[in-house]
């Protein structure tokens, strides 16, 4: 009897933690949209002249917005230097405490194609990755803009968790959207492509482009064998 009930359990495992984590998710997902409704949302515009910028107020966590901005604008112009070593894709860029927040959710990344909504963390940690969708640190922040590439990572599956288990629904022209604490930015898939994992030129920021780069491991179950990148450009 104590091994039947214990092979029942290795078999349910998998749905319990899909379960728990989608649980996880979806309370991270909703604690994070509610502090979003608190923000005025910005300008769909990065460009906002002088007379627009003296009559708007500050934003809620204006110190973040500033440094993630002078952010982006450095990392485009040392030409992403340290995108090469896989080990500067979990460093923590921000400690966002120290601005305010009182976890490390930063976006919520919706994909209606795939019925999926997940939180989005700053630094592809280990844990970050098991948790939901992570930045690559030495990518974008994902804040949109001008000369931006914010490159989300995501398991293809993990411990039942689906995540990007089924990237590969994704079609040219399919629409995601990124929420961060100031507006929801709305991107169209542009291109898809597998690529090696040493190939970090692939996802690169590309001048004058506004661009979110997916990314997860390829073939499903072959242990990260290749890389399954999906390049989506901003409309909105």
């Amino acid at each position: 009897m104590l091994l039947l009930l214990c092979g029942i359990g290795v078999l349910l495992y998998p749905t319990f933690h899909r379960e728990r984590q989608a649980a996880q998710s979806e309370q991270a997902v909703q604690t994070f949209l509610k502090e979003c409704e608190r923000t005025p949302a910005l300008p769909h515009t990065e460009k906002v002249n002088e007379p627009q910028r003296a009559e708007r107020p500050e934003p809620p966590y204006a110190e973040l917005l500033h440094a993630m901005q002078n952010y982006n604008a450095e990392l485009y112009a040392n030409g992403q230097a340290g995108l090469a070593d896989p080990r500067a894709y979990t460093a923590e860029v921000f400690d966002l405490a120290a601005y305010g927040l009182e976890d490390d959710t930063i976006a919520v990344l919706t994909i209606p194609k795939m019925n999926l909504q997940e939180p989005v963390y700053l630094g592809a940690t280990s844990t970050h990755l098991n948790q939901g969708i992570a930045q690559l640190s030495g990518s974008s922040m994902p804040i949109g803009g001008e000369n931006t590439n914010c490159v989300l990572a995501g398991h293809r599956g993990w411990n039942g968790a689906l995540f990007f288990r089924h990237i590969d629904v994704l079609e040219i022209g399919d629409e995601i959207t990124l929420t961060n604490l100031w507006k929801t930015l709305t991107y169209r898939v542009a291109e898809i492509k597998i690529i090696q994992p040493s190939q970090a030129e692939e996802i690169l920021i590309q001048p004058g482009r506004d661009l979110l780069t997916l990314l997860t491991c390829h073939p499903y179950g072959s242990g990260g064998r290749c890389r399954y990148a999906v390049y989506c450009e901003r409309v909105l």
